[in-house]
Parts: structure tokens; sequence; C-alpha cells
């Protein structure tokens, strides 16, 4: 298995993984990115959200909550992740970027980031 992307820039709406732009949110897994990731309620996660993130089997997510920290993490959504024995990392993207850098090739990783507000 080949590294797991790294994050090498981000500012408001655009971040850089592996050399590659995005311009939307994203998610990153060990093994790729999924771009455009979006959620029901854009700034207030839902678990169902997060369905594509929990079939990847993390031992870790990385939840990045925007520049401004405006996406919004439910106390339901953080108790059922950490019930099931999944660490949970919860920043603003820039905090959430760094985290996942130092973490990524220590353990199973997967980080949902939203790039803007």
């Amino acid at each position: 298995m080949s590294n797991p992307p790294e994050i090498q820039a981000l500012r408001f709406g655009r971040i850089v993984i592996d050399n590659v732009v995005y311009n939307r949110d994203v998610i990153i897994f060990p093994d790729r990115v999924l771009s455009n990731w979006r959620r029901r309620d854009g700034h207030n996660l839902a678990l169902e959200d997060l369905v594509e993130v929990l079939e990847g089997n993390p031992e870790t997510i990385i939840l990045g909550q925007g520049v401004f920290g405006r996406m919004k993490v439910s106390g339901d959504v953080r108790e059922w992740i950490t019930e099931r024995g999944i660490e949970l990392i919860v920043f603003r993207t820039e905090g959430a970027r760094k985290a996942y850098n130092e973490l990524r090739e220590q353990r199973r990783v997967i980080a949902a980031l939203h790039l803007s507000c």
C-alpha cells in the first residue's frame, strides 16, 4: 500500500492534496480522496453524512469544521462514533489538517474536511 494522501496546503475554499487542488469539501481515505463531500444540512453534520467514512473502517476520524468552525458536530454524532471505539478528533479545518498529517502514517485515519466557513 502506498503512503496515505498528504495535505500540502489549505486556505479558505481550497486544499491541495498530493499535488491536486480541490475547491470543494473532501473526505481523505488512506488510499484516495473523495471530492465534493456534501452534507444533508450543510453546516450541521449528521451521521448519514459520514456513511462512506464509517464504511472505510477508520481507527480515527478527523473532522474539519471549516475555517471559522461553522460546521457543527452534534453530541449524538460524537457519541455514536466514540461508542464504537473510534477515536474522534474535531477541529477547525487548519487544526484538522495538522492532526491528519501527523497521524496519517501511524493509524487508519479518515478525514472529512469542510473547506469554507
